[in-house]
């Protein structure tokens, strides 16, 4: 039975019951039961959630996105259209894995994944981080860092609106200004 205020399409199936309301599932999407899913999700069609995925409030799950098991992907993160993840280091088809063995990945509030992204599994994409279409992520992301390629490689530094930084580490689509770490490795907003 669909959870209350959970809008399902009728050629699309969830079977979780711990949906939150204000969630939309489209059509041929699947979303398993043992599936988190928070408020007002939008999953599209023919996307498919496995049982132990977390999804955060206010996630889009574009069209032929995978989300495994192992993965949790806090608020308002954008996944794009077919997007990959993956939860197992060493697959096999003749070796069943248990649940325990899968090894996780976190992806932070806010952060966008680019169409046809894949992700290995055991990293930690940062807050508000953006991955270009079809980067390889291999190792983690750092808050507001844009990567892309195969493997992903840092390009430069993103907003929390979407949008590149400057030199000077300003936006200038809202103006919003960032500070570099020490590390020269992480960003703050500033302020």
């Amino acid at each position: 039975m669909t959870p209350a205020g959970v809008r399902v399409h009728p050629q699309g199936l969830c079977e979780s019951d711990d949906v939150g309301e204000g969630t939309r599932v489209w059509a041929f999407a699947h979303v398993l039961p043992g599936a988190r899913v928070g408020r007002d999700c939008n999953i599209c069609d023919c996307a498919f959630v496995e049982d132990g995925a977390v999804l955060g409030d206010r996630v889009t799950v574009k069209n032929g996105t995978l989300v495994f098991r192992g993965v949790t992907c806090e608020d308002e993160v954008f996944l794009g259209p077919n997007v990959l993840f993956t939860n197992d280091l060493r697959p096999r088809a003749a070796t069943r894995v248990s649940a325990d063995d899968l090894v996780t990945t976190t992806v932070r509030r806010g952060a966008s994944l680019g169409a046809g992204t894949v992700v290995v599994c055991g990293t930690e994409i940062g807050e508000y981080a953006f991955t270009g279409a079809g980067a390889v992520v291999t190792r983690d992301v750092a808050a507001y860092s844009f990567v892309a390629g195969n493997p992903a490689v840092h390009k430069g530094w993103v907003c929390r609106c979407g949008a590149r930084l400057d030199d000077g580490l300003t936006c200038r689509n809202c103006a919003e200004r960032y500070v570099l770490e020490t590390s020269g490795e992480a960003l703050r907003r500033d302020g």
